[in-house]
């Protein structure tokens, strides 16, 4: 029989320790999410905290928000366990407007060495996420499998034109973020196939305001409506819907493997060449490609130093795993 998932009581008398800890796992999910195929969602559940995420954002609800006009703040504040939220919240946009440029600067000259040591990250997310299915039967096995299928599908399809329309923006924002919190798929990567990816990074790092203003708007919307389809799944097919997303995770690994060939270019919003289609090689093809057909400067493929990043990636999501779950109260550690 497939387990059902019981929600966390929220936890009222946490102290100032406790909501720092949740703050710098917000820093560590706004990491994942600025990059392409990395997900805020994967790190969430590693965090031990993804659980509580989903069932805080559910509790943004018409019955709590009549809470907030008949009870005052304080209640509606307490019922939507609004302390969790702002904590993580405030972690998640000091790391995405902290690390949008540097990492985006990463991407463009070191794509090779970027990419393998999100490769790690990816490998060692799935594995420890899997650690939460405490007996697999033929149902995990396939949804596993369809997740996986789903993944994968997706990260081949071509990006499409960035429109900069307001209503786009919303629209891909609602898009983006559900995936945001969806361990495997990013929220980034759904940008990149939207073609707002670059748009929507440059606003962050130029801080224009009425496209930041637009985005959060269906961003906020959009997660709190998602919210309420995960928690219902994770409540009655827990080991299913993880079972997927980690399918989902293991499909994403075709989008972050490091060395790619350029297909096709486009000019961005500045009037710079950048890739627009890309394919898989392998390591030891990539030098043999014209200068034509290469993402980042040189055509040397990093082979050994690639392992050394994708390893110090799967050891940083296992540091981080047995960090956070050391810090858990004893009764959440299990989930």
């Amino acid at each position: 029989m497939t387990k059902t998932f019981t929600p966390p009581a929220f936890t009222p008398d946490r102290g100032l320790k406790d909501y720092a800890g949740i703050t710098l796992r917000g820093v560590a999910m706004g990491a994942a999410d600025v990059v392409p195929g990395v997900s805020g969602g994967t790190i969430a559940i590693i965090a031990g905290i993804y659980e509580e995420l989903i069932d805080s954002l559910k509790s943004i609800n018409p019955t709590n928000l009549k809470r907030l006009f008949t009870e005052g703040p304080a209640a509606f504040w307490a019922a939507s366990n609004g302390n969790f939220l702002l904590a993580l919240v405030l972690g998640i946009g000091a790391s995405i407007f902290s690390l949008a440029k540097l990492i985006h600067g990463l991407l463009e000259t070191q794509p090779i060495l970027v990419w393998s040591f999100f490769f790690g990250l990816v490998i060692a997310s799935a594995f420890f996420v899997a650690r939460h299915i405490p007996r697999w039967t033929t149902g995990e096995v396939i949804a596993l499998v369809l997740g996986t299928a789903l993944s994968y599908i997706i990260t081949i399809l071509t990006p499409g034109e960035p429109n900069t329309a307001y209503w786009f923006i919303f629209v891909s924002a609602v898009i983006a973020i559900c995936a945001m919190i969806l361990p495997g798929i990013s929220g980034s990567f759904i940008l990149v196939l939207l073609g707002m990816y670059k748009f929507i990074l440059a606003a962050v790092s130029e801080l224009q305001l009425d496209i930041l203003l637009v985005f959060a708007t269906g961003a906020a919307l959009g997660l709190i409506a998602f919210s309420n389809l995960l928690s219902w799944l994770l409540h009655r097919y827990h080991d299913l819907t993880i079972a997927t997303l980690i399918g989902v995770m293991i499909g994403s690994l075709n989008k972050v493997w490091p060395w790619k060939q350029v297909i096709a270019w486009e000019l961005d919003r500045h009037g710079q060449r950048v890739p627009a289609l890309e394919a898989n090689v392998w390591p030891w093809s990539y030098p043999d490609l014209p200068a034509a057909e290469l993402v980042g400067a040189s055509n040397e493929p990093h082979l050994v130093l690639a392992i050394i990043l994708a390893i110090l990636g799967f050891l940083a999501v296992a540091a981080f795993e047995w960090f956070t779950r050391s810090r858990l109260p004893a009764a959440d550690q299990g989930r």
